[in-house]
């Protein structure tokens, strides 16, 4: 064995251990039950991808793609990228295996790792995990107006109910070179009060410099030129349009025309949900429009699309920040306890029984004590425990413990697997009982005759 320091996990990444991943477990289960419910379809694609799909797709010029991609040769000689965003690969795959042959717009989902070579700090990993929607096909603003809506109803789901939505237009590729040139005829006028990464952006990607998170090059464009009195007529309607349904539904908004993104295929609608609990690290999620991403990636005509990608680690510290605690199932609902080899043999065959009737179970794989095994079945949160030793194994019987009360009962060896279910399903329905009505909202006062009503 090589001697040498214990090895461990690399900085920018960490292990999701047990106890954390039940969390992230019923956060993944609601995004699924709400994409189900808005009819989305799961897609998955690889975790690395040609490099040239994000040079093109994101831009060349973006930090994404200079500064924070891991990229590696294979032993082919090809440039290979550890995918830092989803919605790329998803148009790669809808155009790859020709989705659209189907007739129909596709709305698809994703749920996975991406990584990024950033400087680590709370709120921002190296490898981190994101969920994403793409509709695919149409351009109406309503498909915009929808994106948005999923990402708030997986808020609600979730009980998160501290957000802020922020909008914005970067106009289309008709409106956009106007701006543009506004925009660094001003620039090139505050220069000297520019960073040097935004003083390199100039030519090369002026709208990159109204992101930058310093304060000087903030200050400095303060009075830059708005990119929303750019906005030709068609992207001014449809702007319009999606605040409309926004506020149909009214969902409360705040326009921001400095609101850009940080990669280079969003055009028209663009936003951000930002949570104030979160410091610096406080977007949620971000998305908007890519109706021309189809083509900077290969595809042969323009594909119209608008997604979100959204962060599981914010979601989760969002929640934590504010309180939230998200229950999840008892992992164990029988505890298996045996007194010596003999007892061990036989519940070790009638564990497998009981995980094959569906029911949550563990034995102990050890020779600790009766008294360890409990505690151990404690630990667990399990709801019942069956308990064997030689009196047990003489009698074919099995002693069944009720641990949430304490009561035990002798139950004949074949009959232990109905005694178990009868059990779980009368604790479930004690539960259920002892939970508060839901308010409906009415008052339940006094009955009055109508004519002593008031």
């Amino acid at each position: 064995m090589t001697e040498g320091k214990q090895l461990r996990s690399i900085r920018g990444t960490r292990d999701l251990l047990p106890g954390e991943t039940e969390t992230w477990d019923v956060v993944e289960g609601v995004v699924r039950e709400i994409m189900a419910l808005y009819q989305y379809r799961e897609i998955r694609t690889p975790i690395f991808e040609e490099t040239q799909l994000f040079a093109r797709g994101i831009g060349e010029y973006t930090d994404i793609v200079k500064k924070e991609m891991y990229t590696f040769e294979d032993q082919g000689g090809r440039s290979l990228t550890l995918r830092p965003e989803g919605t790329a690969p998803v148009v790669r795959a809808y155009l790859e295996h020709k989705l659209a042959a189907q007739g129909t717009m596709e709305k698809l989902y994703y749920l996975g790792p991406m990584f990024r070579q950033e400087a680590p700090q709370k709120g921002r990993a190296r490898q981190f995990h994101q969920f994403g929607a793409e509709v695919i096909g149409t351009d109406v603003p309503e498909a915009d107006a929808e994106i948005i809506l999923l990402f708030l109803a997986v808020l609600d789901a979730l009980g998160l109910e501290s957000w802020s939505l922020h909008i914005g237009s970067l106009g289309c590729q008709n409106c956009r070179p106007a701006y543009r040139e506004e925009l660094v005829a001003f620039v090139k006028g505050v220069e000297d009060l520019l960073c040097e990464d935004c003083r390199g952006r100039i030519e090369t990607n002026p709208l990159r410099i109204l992101d930058c998170k310093r304060e000087g090059c903030r200050l400095a464009t303060a009075k830059a030129p708005s990119q929303l009195d750019y906005l030709d007529e068609a992207c001014r309607e449809h702007f319009e349009t999606v605040k409309r349904l926004l506020a149909d539904r009214s969902v409360p908004f705040t326009v921001d025309p400095r609101m850009v993104r940080g990669l280079d295929y969003y055009e028209r609608t663009t936003f951000e949900v930002l949570n104030p609990d979160l410091g610096a690290q406080d977007a949620l999620c971000g998305g908007g429009r890519y109706d021309g991403l189809a083509e900077m990636i290969g595809g042969e005509e323009r594909v119209p699309g608008v997604g979100f990608a959204a962060g599981l680690e914010r979601i989760l510290l969002a929640l934590e920040a504010g309180g939230e605690s998200l229950e999840f199932e008892p992992l164990c609902e029988v505890a298996l306890v045996h007194v010596g080899d003999e007892a061990r043999r036989h519940l070790f065959a009638l564990c497998d029984v009981l995980r094959r009737a569906g029911v949550a179970s563990t034995m102990d794989l050890t020779e600790r004590s009766v008294k360890a095994q409990m505690r151990e079945a404690n630990r667990r949160e399990a709801l019942l425990a069956l308990i064997v030793g030689d009196k047990e194994l003489k009698e074919g019987t099995v002693t069944l413990k009720n641990l949430v009360d304490g009561e035990e009962e002798t139950v004949p060896l074949e009959k232990v697997v109905p005694a178990v279910l009868n059990r779980l399903e009368a604790l479930e329905e004690a539960a259920v009982e002892e939970e508060p009505e839901e308010w409906t909202g009415e008052d339940e006062g006094p009955d009055l005759d109508p004519g002593e009503a008031a």
